[in-house]
């Protein structure tokens, strides 16, 4: 409730209006830190007073899409609705600044890449801006000009700084309640510090780990892909039906799609309960081409409904031969190096074979399409290739942002344990995951699935540049060997470190890269982990034992122990196996916890096709027009009408609904303040049973808004409060007009202007979280503070006791007079001489108990009563409004 000031009509504007509404709010909301954290009461509030949100670092490569205000606006609901609740919101936001996404928008709009052997140029100019040359042609990849790994990191410094500003903006003017003092960017030294302290805790516990093993590997970005980041995709292929042959000569034919892996062939594998191979298994064949023995084994895995039932095992074709190659304990034999391209050397196991000439005259540094040519025209010509390649559609692995299939890549990474090779550590992240509550419920099963179904552990590292450095060096031995078996890590107190850059203890720059001096570790983290750290990052997790409150990092033990573990973590469905799960294992790893208590799951947006919007696809919209057309509020509206879990449909006429509701709230507001001030106990002044009736039924509106938020349904919320608002301004607002006007009475006006001025606090504040701006602005007409710094209303706050079906039924009849004048095509300040009005017994009642006000509202001058089943009007005479005497 307010204290209402003497001037409230004059502060309302003659003609209210959405324009300018969000310049004006976003500066004074800015000015007046509305929504500012306030840490100091958080310390001394009990834990359940305090609402910590983990809120989503966006990306900042390119432009913001529509499905970050879709999701971002369901967070903001909550946490506007908390704080209208009493509680300390902690509301931080972050910048996903560093990794893949990043670098490739480096190169595409600066037109460079990044090359470690370059020296660094001070006072670098980029040779390109926006993507385009002097001419205004888009640069080609092939155009791109490399520079040095540090000029290259701080073009994405740069560039992603750039972003950043932009998306700020755009978030503030959608009204997102944010506390902007309290941000991060993933890439900024806070954060490498924390990523870097978080890696040397699950080092030295063993739960992170360096291994040579086989990895899928993106040829194009050239860097090493977990697990969480494939896609399956077709991908057209053709089946070779290839001669392998047995000690006698007699041949065993296999079908593949990858002939140009046949020199690295390992084993041939069938089913144990393939008949037809089973007097084969514990003998060897030779391959066609290259003369190599290999043996043939059975495993489980093997198909025997597909294609020939027995497969070659290639170090590495697929994820399936690294199954074989690690259960069967198989050699390597690896021959696709990093580059895409067949090793340059014969290996070992062709030297002195037949096939030594075709492999270093046709197939050493080719790419894998252009050895596949080559390998198929040397089987016809050796008859080992039956018949005609046969074209399929394969599915092969694909880098969620790469556009050609992995290859297996024999290569040295760091890894962090997540459950994928240890079933004791997987069954305890599951259980991790039974103590967040996920709205919607079902997504639990989700993650359950991803992480029952992990086959590996979590592969970290990245061979980029733009990103987290891993805080470690290697001995070099006197023979100029690098010693990975001895790493040299960096202590706490010094990080964060670039060991490109830094030197470790003991050592002196001079002896980088020289025998008996060091070497720095090469790759930079995945961007997940230091995403996973979110929680840690932005509430204080200290970077080092005993870091002081107020420290260079800004580290702060008192503040995290106060939040952690969160409330809340927002996200999209789509990333629950990537930052959902990552943020769960480091949490569980470094805490033994859950890391929050509640899982806000938004679903997608879906462009007309039904399909996903998303950059990547190419059929996203960007929301700076979109906002600009049709307002935040608007905008908001949509987007606050799709429910958690459920995919939306990108639906513009959606958000004209939601400007309309803006547009009717300042007009509806301005008629409801119109009557002058309202003094003394307003509850004890509403005595009529209209009056009465509406309240009523806003108090079952507050009950089931709040019950929507406390179900975190804030659709439920919207829709609730959204339905009674058109009925307020329908129906209340046209029946009670002349008694406010004073009408009926001084004492029947101050019932109306008192239930109007309470409806009125109810309904912005219900409002307010979905359509900020506007209620902001009709607050300010008449309240103190911001309606966002008001309680959330309460049923207690209105008078008990009225009939809350009494309104519906005025309302009924009110709509029978209308459409008894509509169908005569009269106005509707048509006078209704005459009329009877037909209800059900109860309604009679309730019509009766509010018959003047219908009469004045509906004009009508005398009218009876008939019981029926349904509320209808009959007998109407009426008088055309010119043919009414003058009202002067």
């Amino acid at each position: 409730m307010t204290d209402t000031p003497a001037t409230t009509t004059s502060r309302i504007p003659e003609r209210p209006s959405l324009d300018g509404l969000e310049e004006k709010w976003m500066q004074a909301w800015a000015e007046q830190g509305t929504y500012s954290f306030d840490r100091e009461k958080a310390l001394s509030l009990p834990r359940e007073q305090v609402f910590a949100i983990d809120t989503p670092p966006p990306t900042a490569s390119g432009s913001l899409h529509v499905g970050h205000v879709f999701s971002y606006t369901h967070t903001d609901c909550m946490a506007r609705y908390k704080r209208m609740q009493g509680l300390e919101v902690f509301y931080p936001i972050g910048w996903d600044d560093n990794g893949l996404p990043t670098e490739r928008r480096v190169q595409n709009y600066y037109g460079v890449r990044g090359d470690a052997s370059l020296p660094y140029e001070e006072g670098f100019t980029p040779p390109f801006e926006e993507g385009v040359d002097a001419k205004g042609k888009a640069i080609k990849p092939a155009d791109q000009r490399p520079i040095s790994r540090k000029n290259f990191i701080e073009l994405c410094d740069v560039l992603t700084v750039k972003d950043e500003v932009t998306f700020e903006s755009l978030f503030r003017r959608l009204g997102f309640s944010l506390d902007w003092d309290i941000s991060y960017r993933t890439i900024d030294e806070r954060s490498r510090a924390v990523a870097q302290q978080a890696f040397l805790r699950n080092l030295a516990r063993g739960e992170a780990y360096q291994s040579e093993a086989p990895g899928l590997w993106d040829v194009t970005f050239q860097t090493a892909v977990a697990q969480a980041e494939l896609e399956a995709r077709d991908y057209p292929g053709a089946y070779h039906r290839v001669a392998f042959h047995r000690a006698g000569g007699e041949p065993v034919h296999i079908e593949t799609t990858r002939p140009e892996l046949i020199p690295s062939v390992v084993a041939l594998i069938a089913h144990p309960d393939d008949e037809r191979y089973q007097p084969l298994f514990g003998t060897t064949v030779t391959s066609p081409l290259f003369g190599v023995e290999v043996p043939v084994l059975a495993h489980h895995a093997a198909e025997m409904d597909k294609g020939a039932g027995i497969a070659m095992c290639c170090t590495f074709g697929d994820l399936t031969d690294v199954i074989w190659w690690r259960e069967l304990q198989l050699p390597i034999r690896s021959l696709i190096t990093r580059n895409g391209r067949l090793q340059a050397e014969t290996p070992e196991w062709l030297v002195g074979g037949p096939g030594e000439e075709l492999y270093a005259g046709s197939l050493a540094t080719k790419t894998t399409f252009s050895a596949r040519e080559a390998v198929v025209a040397a089987l016809r010509e050796s008859g080992d290739l039956e018949g005609e390649p046969q074209k399929t559609q394969r599915k092969a692995n694909f880098y969620e942002k790469g556009d050609k299939p992995l290859e297996i890549v024999t290569s040295r990474q760091w890894y962090i344990r997540n459950g994928g090779r240890d079933e004791a550590l997987r069954g305890k992240l599951v259980g991790m995951g039974d103590e967040v509550d996920f709205h919607p419920a079902f997504m639990r099963s989700r993650y359950k699935n991803w992480v029952e179904g992990l086959n590996g552990d979590w592969l970290i590292s990245r061979q980029r540049f733009f990103g987290v450095p891993f805080p470690v060096w290697y001995p070099v031995t006197a023979d100029g060997e690098t010693d990975h078996a001895h790493p040299i890590v960096a202590p706490e107190s010094a990080l964060p470190v670039d060991p490109q850059i830094d030197v470790p203890e003991g050592y002196e720059e001079s002896q980088r890269g020289v025998p008996g001096g060091f070497v720095a570790d090469p790759d930079i983290m995945d961007t997940w982990a230091t995403s996973s750290l979110t929680p840690q990052i932005a509430a204080g997790w200290p970077v080092r034992e005993g870091a002081a409150e107020g420290d260079r990092l800004g580290s702060d033990e008192a503040l995290f122990a106060s939040l952690f573990p969160y409330d809340m973590r927002p996200q999209a469905h789509d990333i629950i196996r990537t930052w959902l799960f990552a943020t769960v294992t480091r949490s569980y790893l470094e805490h033994g916890v859950a890391p929050w208590k509640h899982a806000a799951i938004s679903g997608w947006i879906l462009d007309p096709d039904r399909k996903k919007m998303s950059k990547s696809k190419g059929n996203a919209e960007t929301p700076e027009d979109v906002v600009k057309s049709n307002g935040a509020d608007a905008v908001r509206y949509w987007a606050a009408s799709g429910r958690l879990g459920t995919d939306a449909a990108y639906d513009t006429g959606q958000m004209k609904v939601g400007r309309r509701l803006a547009i009717k709230v300042l007009n509806a507001s301005k008629f409801a303040l119109g009557f002058g001030d309202v003094d003394g106990d307003l509850r004890a002044a509403v005595t009529h049973p209209l009056d009465l009736s509406m309240l009523a039924a806003l108090a079952d509106v507050v009950d089931k808004a709040t019950q929507g938020f406390e179900s975190w349904d804030y659709t439920r919320s919207l829709e609730a409060t959204e339905t009674f608002f058109w009925t307020f301004c329908d129906d209340y607002l046209e029946l009670v007009k002349d008694r406010a006007y004073g009408g009926q009475g001084d004492e029947a006006a101050a019932s109306a202007r008192a239930a109007l001025r309470l409806a009125l606090e109810t309904l912005l504040r219900l409002l307010a979280p979905f359509i900020p701006y506007a209620t902001e602005e009709v607050w300010s007409w008449f309240g103190e503070g911001s309606v966002h710094r008001q309680s959330w209303p309460t049923r207690d706050e209105l008078p008990a006791g009225g009939d809350a079906m009494l309104l519906p039924s005025v309302g009924a009849a009110l709509a029978g007079v209308r459409k008894v004048k509509s169908e005569a095509k009269v106005g509707m300040r048509a006078e209704v001489r005459t009329m009877t009005l037909v209800a059900p017994a109860a309604s009679v009642a309730h019509v009766q108990a509010a018959e003047a006000d219908l009469r004045a509202s509906g004009r009508i001058s005398e009218m009876t009563y008939a019981e029926g089943e349904t509320v209808a009007v009959r007998d109407a005479e009426l008088v055309p409004v010119e043919k009414q005497p003058s009202q002067a």
